[in-house]
């Protein structure tokens, strides 16, 4: 059985070294907080505007623009050598649980990597090494929370077949 990370790596066409080469430099230190904070304004100034894709864009209905912005933002900031800025304020980032409430398939995960991707390009603050590190990253990160979904889902379903076939055979209490 493959494990989560191999999963993305095959789905992502990105191997493990490249997509964790982001930990090779300090890449906050080298960047800044203001680029970290462009590029996800950027992106989701991108997603809550998606004309083309009304099913993901309704995926984010539930959150705050801002709010959006702001997580994603101290993520990247904390994986990437910065201050942690997102566990200081909503705890361990957890991604595959906090990702839980939305359909995390194949065709959103590429949704948001070709949102991310468009970001990226606008980013004249972000050289294109970096770019190249982040998105490598955000590509297996994106097919690792696809694993993860689906894993769950699996489990989940699993849960309810045992769940009622018990409850099917299971004799009446008195």
């Amino acid at each position: 059985m493959q494990s989560l990370q191999e999963k993305a790596s095959a789905w992502s066409g990105v191997d493990q070294a490249d997509a964790f080469a982001i930990d090779e430099s300090n890449l906050f230190e080298k960047l800044g907080l203001q680029s970290f904070i462009n590029l996800s304004t950027n992106f989701y100034t991108r997603v809550y505007d998606d004309e083309e894709e009304e099913w993901f864009r309704s995926m984010f209905a539930n959150s705050k623009k801002e709010d959006a912005i702001q997580n994603q933002y101290e993520f990247f900031v904390q994986r990437m050598g910065g201050p942690p800025l997102y566990s200081q304020r909503k705890g361990h980032p957890a991604l595959i649980g906090r990702h839980r409430p939305f359909p995390v398939t194949h065709e959103a995960a590429e949704r948001w990597l070709q949102h991310m991707q468009n970001a990226m390009d606008e980013s004249v603050d972000i050289d294109q090494d970096s770019k190249v590190k982040m998105m490598n990253f955000f590509r297996h990160t994106a097919f690792f929370l696809v694993a993860g979904n689906e894993l769950q889902n699996q489990n989940q379903n699993q849960n309810n077949q045992v769940a009622c076939k018990h409850a099917a055979t299971k004799p009446a209490q008195e």
